[in-house]
């Protein structure tokens, strides 16, 4: 299956990690006082199976063919077992592929929250590969911003949301993560309609934590080296002024002012929209853009939620 994998790049786009409406979820208690985030991270998740991206021909003695999507394979399938063997890495898929020789396979896909089985034959390649026509990609990256770090265990939370595939709008899940250190090296300033983004760079190999769960409410893990900074206790928001703390531009955290005009509950859950008040930020950046899910909301002295989409 060469080529059939989509490549990592160490250059990030915060947009890979984002929706499109800004809302609040509030920080679980789980300390007296929590370190404020805001820093940027680049965020990796590797899957738990092999996500379908999309189709590609196969050249055959017969003609042009894509396999998978005559069989009824769709972007953002993931694919977790065939003929029985569980698959969890693009490796293991391109094993069990070459070892059918030919042969009819049943492919088991997780689609929608649903298990499909599906049915298809691997083409050959002039080559001499056996192929579905289908690329692949069993991870995802991009950039997210730390909102809470707990003092003594090292735990924790960042993006307020969890980490879909772009292809599907699911939850990935989640196999094995980690977050590495990050600047930001530039913004694209969002427009009315249109969410701006951050951009930003990690450094190869420089791995500051882990990703341990994948959820609605965001991704969480430990940090290796807790840092210092500010703590404060965590509280309830309500409408009024408040401040966020984000990364805008290389390392460098910085608080701006936001104002709270709506607090209410949707599923159970405590949410809020914001206007973003502070100058500085709607000059440099047109507002809040894709990149700064996960930054800390501050209200009264206290953490009082994140942000989750823009």
């Amino acid at each position: 299956m060469r080529g059939e994998r989509d490549m990592r790049k160490k250059k990030i786009a915060a947009g890979l990690l984002c929706a499109l409406v800004f809302v609040m979820m509030p920080c679980g208690v789980w300390a007296e006082e929590l370190l404020v985030g805001g820093q940027a991270v680049g965020i990796e998740i590797s899957s738990d199976g092999v996500i379908v991206s999309g189709f590609s021909m196969v050249e055959t003695d017969a003609g042009a063919v894509s396999p998978a999507e005559e069989a009824g394979f769709r972007p953002g399938d993931l694919i977790v077992e065939i003929n029985g063997e569980t698959i969890r890495t693009a490796e293991d898929l391109i094993a069990a592929v070459a070892r059918l020789g030919g042969n009819e396979a049943s492919v088991a896909v997780q689609r929608g929250g649903e298990t499909v089985r599906l049915r298809v034959r691997p083409a050959l390649s002039p080559g001499g590969q056996w192929l579905l026509g289908m690329w692949l990609r069993d991870g995802v990256s991009g950039v997210g911003t730390i909102t809470f770090i707990e003092p003594e265990s090292g735990l924790y939370g960042a993006l307020g949301h969890s980490v879909n595939d772009e292809s599907s709008g699911q939850s990935v899940p989640l196999r094995e993560g980690r977050i590495c250190a990050a600047e930001i090296v530039g913004v694209s300033p969002g427009t009315p309609g249109t969410p701006g983004e951050l951009s930003g760079s990690s450094e190869s190999g420089a791995s500051i934590g882990s990703v341990e769960k994948n959820t609605a409410a965001g991704i969480f893990g430990h940090i290796a080296v807790i840092p210092g900074g500010r703590l404060l206790q965590t509280g309830q928001i309500h409408t009024g002024a408040a401040s966020i703390v984000s990364t805008l531009s290389g390392h460098e955290t910085r608080e701006y002012a936001v104002e709270v005009d709506r607090v209410y509950t949707d599923g159970g859950h405590t949410r809020a929209l914001l206007t973003v008040t502070d100058a500085s930020l709607v000059s440099g950046a047109g507002g809040i853009v894709q990149g700064m899910s996960g930054s800390p909301i501050i209200q009264d002295g206290s953490i009082v939620g994140a942000v989750t989409h823009v």
